[in-house]
């Protein structure tokens, strides 16, 4: 029987590479709670993890912030599934605990639960989507052993981090309250966000 110890420790990765085109400025630098959403999501995972990184684009390396560590991605034009490659790249011992930068209404509970309700054994742990019930891969934990799947998957062509959880042997969880999934994509969304926030 294996002690929660001997897992792989966990790393946290905040997505924020994305090029935010439907919104029309970039979504990781809107300012929710008091700081840019980047900034605020590694905040958030930093006493939940090993180390929090922010997975981005070497073009917003300017003026980034360095009290946090970024990791660029080394496989470009991919999105979120380049952002975890690069990731797994960097540390391939260790767990990663991904979060994209739009989901403001994320607190702590539901990555705490994340957390407890890790499954090591299987390839990653994450949450069913309330819209459509198929796994989330943006608020999930990404064991090792999703390294060479990942590899393999890309070999093929697919880059689709929902099709590799489809695909393989997750751990998918029910969340209790799924608001906290709502992503933010357009000036719409953010503007539902904001009601929902009270802003």
């Amino acid at each position: 029987m294996h002690s929660k110890t001997d897992f792989p420790k966990i790393n946290g990765l905040v997505l924020a590479g994305g090029k935010s085109l439907r919104m029309g400025n970039p979504k990781d630098k809107i300012n929710w709670h008091g700081k840019e959403q980047r900034y605020y999501m590694a905040d958030l995972l930093s006493p939940l993890c090993d180390q929090v990184f922010i997975s981005c684009r070497a073009d917003q390396l300017e003026n980034f912030n360095n009290e946090y560590q970024a990791i660029t991605d080394t496989f470009s034009n991919m999105g979120p599934f380049g952002g975890l490659l690069s990731a797994l790249d960097f540390q391939r011992d260790k767990a990663w605990l991904v979060i994209a930068c739009d989901l403001p209404l994320l607190d702590k509970n539901p990555i705490e639960f994340l957390i407890q309700s890790r499954d090591p054994e299987k390839v990653a742990t994450a949450y069913e989507s309330p819209s459509d019930g198929l796994p989330e891969p943006l608020i999930a934990i990404w064991e090792p052993k999703s390294y060479p799947l990942l590899h393999h998957f890309l070999s093929k062509g697919n880059t689709s981090l929902r099709k590799i959880l489809i695909n393989s042997d997750t751990t998918i969880l029910k969340p209790g309250h799924p608001d906290f999934m709502m992503n933010v994509n357009t000036p719409e969304d953010l503007e539902k966000a904001q009601k929902i926030l009270k802003f």
